[in-house]
Parts: structure tokens; sequence; C-alpha cells
């Protein structure tokens, strides 16, 4: 746990015990120390223990850290196969604890910060990962209309559209000139695929350290951090999760880069690929170094946030100054792909 802004906790109690006939006598309120957007809670009370995700404090950039819209997403995916927490109440008073925020159930297991499971054998390794490919198609296989879902994002040229909003999000948080981003913001300006229609769900942080796993990282217990979500491109969610793996390993964002995977027991990025197209009934996917650059840049420009909001003093954790650091090699490694493909 982590110290974050300190909540009051008599106005709190008294606030959700009148809400939630589920909810009362809260006794201890706690931080989450890792997590670099929403601040995080557990809320621990004589009827059980909760989480309690907020806006950070400060001023924010339009449109960044909707916890709205994950209270909301997560509630749509309430009865899907796709496995979430459950949500219990979304605060829009901000006059509460000083910021919209929302409460769920906690959900008891395990986070595997490092995508390499060493606390896991080879045959666990691979059941874990199996179970994040299942549990991506799950939540891109969502009917969004069914779900009611079909106004959580605006169809048609989502890459179009996310090229632009990341953009600009960089520039509105940009500490210095980067060579890199800017060669990757003008390669992807300059190579816009054309939309083939696509279009569902997506997590938009598709990581192992956003979910919750029993002990044995047999079954996938919960999708967290849907701040992102929105409907778009499925395979932008497959990319950036093979994105993710190319890094080195570091203390704040571990890749796979220097894994033996084979070893390990983990899928390599083309079996994670074929299992996922065969489970969406695909042949294959087009254009894949194109998905993984924009993912690439995209993460590089959410991890400059995290750097913005570090110099501002009001960033969710005590590890945000290295994950703001990470706008390099992120950068770097999306640079490449665009000059040579891989």
């Amino acid at each position: 746990m982590t110290r974050l802004p300190a909540l009051d906790k008599n106005r709190l109690a008294a606030y959700l015990e009148a809400e939630l006939p589920e909810f009362s006598g809260l006794q201890e309120i706690t931080g989450f120390a890792d997590g670099q957007s929403n601040p995080t809670y557990l809320l621990t009370a004589r009827s059980g223990r909760f989480v309690l995700r907020r806006k950070p404090a400060g001023q924010l950039l339009k449109s960044a850290h909707a916890v709205d819209r994950e209270y909301r997403v997560m509630r749509a995916l309430a009865d899907s196969p796709v496995p979430v927490p459950e949500m219990l109440h979304l605060c829009l008073d901000e006059t509460i604890i000083g910021s919209v925020f929302f409460v769920m159930r906690f959900v008891a297991g395990r986070t595997f910060w490092n995508p390499a499971l060493p606390e896991l054998d080879p045959p666990s390794r691979a059941r874990c990962y199996d179970q994040m490919n299942k549990a991506l198609v799950a939540i891109h296989s969502v009917d969004p209309d069914m779900a009611g879902l079909s106004d959580f994002g605006k169809p048609g040229n989502y890459f179009d559209r996310q090229i632009s909003r990341w953009t600009d999000q960089y520039r509105k948080s940009e500490t210095e000139i980067i060579p890199d981003m800017e060669a990757v913001i003008s390669w992807l300006e300059a190579n816009r695929i054309p939309d083939d229609g696509r279009a569902g769900l997506v997590h938009g942080d598709y990581r192992i350290d956003n979910m919750i796993f029993s002990e044995t990282g047999d079954q996938l217990l919960a999708v967290l951090d849907w701040e992102l979500s929105t409907l778009g491109h499925p395979f932008a969610d497959l990319a950036y999760q093979c994105a993710v793996w190319r890094m080195p390993p570091s203390r704040v964002l571990h890749g796979l880069r220097s894994a033996d995977r084979a070893q390990l027991g983990i899928p390599d990025d083309a079996a994670y690929i074929a299992d996922y197209c065969r489970r969406m009934g695909l042949d294959g996917i087009d254009n894949w170094p194109f998905y993984l650059v924009f993912s690439l840049f995209r993460l590089a420009a959410i991890v400059q946030g995290v750097k913005k909001r570090a110099l501002d003093g009001n960033a969710a954790s005590s590890h945000a100054t290295e994950v703001g650091a990470l706008v390099f090699p992120l950068a770097a490694e999306a640079a490449h792909i665009a000059e040579f493909g891989s």
C-alpha cells in the first residue's frame, strides 16, 4: 500500500452507508501502491472489503481519468463472459471526496506484475496466457448494442481518431522535444491504413498487470483498469499487448525482450496471435507493423502524461517519475519498427 491523498473517512462512511445497503462499518482506508492513473483505495468495513477508484487531484487533461466510463463498461459486462468486478456505486458528486469516484466489490486473487511469471511453473504460465487470450477474444466478441454500449465510442476511422487524439494529448503534456516521437508521429500520419470496418469493444490497456488471477494463474478472475476502453478496432488491443512484451525488463514496465519464452512456457507473439485468430475465426492480420507502431506511440503518449503529472506533483504512484522516463525507450522501439518493419 502507499500514501494517497487522504479521504474524509467519516463523510465517506456516512455517504456509502446511505447509498449502499450492503456497506456498513468503515474501519480502514488504504491506498494501493501500484497503478499510475486513477488513485485506488481498499475500503475495509465490517460488511466486507470494497475498492474505491477516483479521479486524481489537480488539473487534468480533457477526457482523461474517466472513472465514470470505467464504471459504465464494467457494469455493462456484468453478465458477459468477460470477467469483471461487481460494480456497486458511481458517485458524480465531487463534494464527497473531492472528485468523481466509484465503488466495486473487492476481488480476492493475485496480480502478476512481471509477464515472465517467475512465480509459476511453465505449464501454469501457458494456462495463464491462454486465459488472457480467451478473455481478449471475449471482450472483442461483445455486441455493443446488446450490452448497452452502442454510444460508447464513435463509429469508423478508429486509428485516424486515435492518432489525432494521442498526438494532441502528447503535445499537451510534452516537456521536451523527443526526436523519436517526432519521427513516429510523422510516420503514422504518412502511413495511415484504410478503415477495414472492424469495430467492437476494446479495453485500451490490456496488460497482465491489469488483471486478477487465481493463485495458480489457471483462472482469470477480473480484468481491471478500463479507463481507456471505447468502441474501436480490436487489433489495437492485441498489438498493444504484444508491443509491451517487446520492451526490456525494468522495475516499472516488465517486458519479455530477453526472455526465452519457449523455456518459460510462454507463447511467442506468432503463437499468441495465431490462437487469437483461431478463436476469432480470422485467417491472419495484415499491416501488423502499423498496429505495433501505433500501440507503442500511444503508450509513450500515456507515460508522457504520467511524467507531466509527476512534475506537477499530482501523480497517483511513487514510481511515476520512473514510468515517465519510459517515453524514451517506447518511442525508440516504435521508431525502429517504423523504419525496419519489425
